[in-house]
């Protein structure tokens, strides 16, 4: 009898009941979230259809906020497209301890890495290791991806109705990254970190105020890791020989 090497099999609707269990609070606040990016798209002019098109073949979250505000004022592709590198290359340290080898079949495989985000990153690598199975890792994100999906159609249909022209919801992304960031220095302060951020901020605002965020991350990007080199690396000084 052949025995599942990657990881044990359970029952599908266990899996998923546990995966709601545990993601269910998460699911709803993704839900709630997507439905400001649906009212966003129409609140920029453009067409709610593209709402469900964009959070479902995206689902970059935070990057779609950003890329509905590049399209509408006529961003560049080589702009939009180093902008979602920049914003989303934390997720190539995610791929270093995501348990992808714990997906059975490549199809799953290949939708893991899809729909790899920070919130199925932060569900899934909580589990124990005994709870990893294939169809929780799956039903976990997808969860996730429906969940956005669904409330970014929900706000697409509301804001081409009866929430058009509803003031205010440009700042959920600015929200979302407020508390994000305050989220992370409290587990993590580093006031020269903050101090070079608003930095940045502030030059790019001045400078080139048509790309701020594009000159902005990219100054951000240059300044840590001039300071990594110059707290990390240690300064060797050469010795005199003696003769």
């Amino acid at each position: 009898m052949s025995q599942e090497v990657l990881s044990p099999r359970s029952p599908r609707g266990d899996e998923l009941l546990k995966a709601a269990g545990h993601a269910g609070v998460v699911w709803a606040g993704l839900f709630a979230l997507g439905i400001g990016l649906g009212v966003v798209v129409t609140a920029h002019g453009l067409p709610w259809w593209l709402a469900p098109l964009i959070s479902g073949v995206l689902f970059a979250g935070s990057v779609e906020f950003i890329l509905i505000g590049m399209l509408s004022a006529g961003a560049s592709v080589p702009a939009i497209a180093l902008t979602t590198f920049l914003v989303n290359s934390r997720h190539l340290f995610y791929g270093l301890s995501f348990p992808l080898d714990r997906v059975g079949s490549r199809i799953g495989k290949s939708y893991s890495m899809f729909a790899l985000c920070d919130e199925a990153y932060a569900l899934i690598t909580a589990l124990d290791e005994q709870a990893l199975s294939s169809r929780r890792i799956l039903w976990t994100q997808f969860g996730l991806h429906l969940s956005w999906v669904a409330g970014a159609t929900a706000g697409g249909l509301a804001g081409a109705s009866f929430l058009s022209g509803l003031k205010g919801l440009d700042f959920v992304l600015i929200a979302m990254f407020l508390v994000l960031t305050i989220d992370t220095y409290r587990s993590r302060p580093d006031r020269r970190g903050a101090a070079l951020a608003v930095t940045a901020a502030l030059v790019a605002l001045v400078l080139v105020p048509g790309a701020m965020v594009l000159v902005a991350m990219c100054g951000y990007t240059v300044t840590l890791v001039a300071r990594h080199y110059v707290t990390r690396v240690p300064h060797t000084r050469p010795q005199a020989s003696h003769a």
